[in-house]
């Protein structure tokens, strides 16, 4: 597959934000919606510097919080007009797996979320409590910051990297065919990224940007860039994955 790729399908899942408005809207404004609550509870919690990793555990559930996306594309696929309803029932399709799959990423999140606070402990100190302004000041004066942030960029690294090989098809293989099991999906999700690795590796870098640009302004570019990625992934994995050879 040409290393290009990526752009067509994020040209086809614009095609599908426009077709389904409403639907692709909704959802990026309740995953909006829903990095306030987080943004907002890690403040009153007093745990601030949580909130990079937080976000990051965040986007390794993305992919299946976007089953509904998927869904939308495949019914206007079918030359159909889905609403929410729609989007929602594609929950439905393969629940168990889906499920099963939700846990794996789970343990993922969770295994990050606490990766990332022994780290903050163990450079900083379980007393490092600064305030939210005076956090970013605190951190530059330490003297940890740096191999703090080259370590915790490295675990990151290798978690998203895991993560998305996992699920860079496998949960839209799952909407899409309920006879697939998820330990199946996954199979053929890891396969797709090994023999499309240019591809793949482009792919990943657009959803890094795309997210990273979307936060900026406080999470309110997920609002179309979620969206705008659920619908490109399902055309990513019509482009990667043969339905015909797997239900063979």
């Amino acid at each position: 597959m040409a290393t290009d790729r990526p752009w067509t399908w994020l040209a086809r899942g614009w095609a599908d934000f426009l077709a389904a408005k409403p639907v692709s809207l909704a959802y990026g404004f309740a995953l909006t919606l829903f990095g306030w609550l987080m943004a907002l509870l890690l403040f009153e919690t007093g745990t601030a510097w949580a909130i990079l990793p937080a976000t990051a555990g965040f986007f390794i559930l993305a992919p299946l919080l976007a089953a509904g996306l998927y869904e939308t594309s495949r019914r206007l696929e079918l030359g159909e007009r889905p609403g929410l309803a729609e989007a929602v029932a594609g929950f439905r399709r393969n629940g168990v797996q889906l499920a099963m799959m939700g846990a794996l990423l789970l343990v993922i999140h969770l295994f990050w979320t606490r990766v990332a606070g022994l780290l903050f402990a163990l450079f900083f100190g379980f007393g490092f409590a600064p305030t939210l302004a005076d956090l970013p000041l605190a951190l530059l004066r330490s003297e940890h910051v740096l191999p703090f942030l080259v370590i915790g960029t490295g675990f990151g690294f290798v978690l998203a990297t895991v993560a998305f090989a996992t699920c860079a098809v496998s949960i839209p293989l799952l909407v899409d065919q309920p006879e697939v099991s998820f330990l199946e999906a996954v199979t053929v999700s890891l396969q797709a990224v090994m023999e499309n690795k240019g591809a793949m590796a482009l792919w990943a870098g657009l959803i890094v940007v795309f997210t990273g640009l979307a936060l900026i302004p406080f999470f309110l570019g997920l609002a179309v860039a979620l969206p705008l990625i659920g619908h490109a992934t399902w055309h990513a994995y019509r482009d990667l994955v043969a339905p015909d050879v797997l239900r063979a």
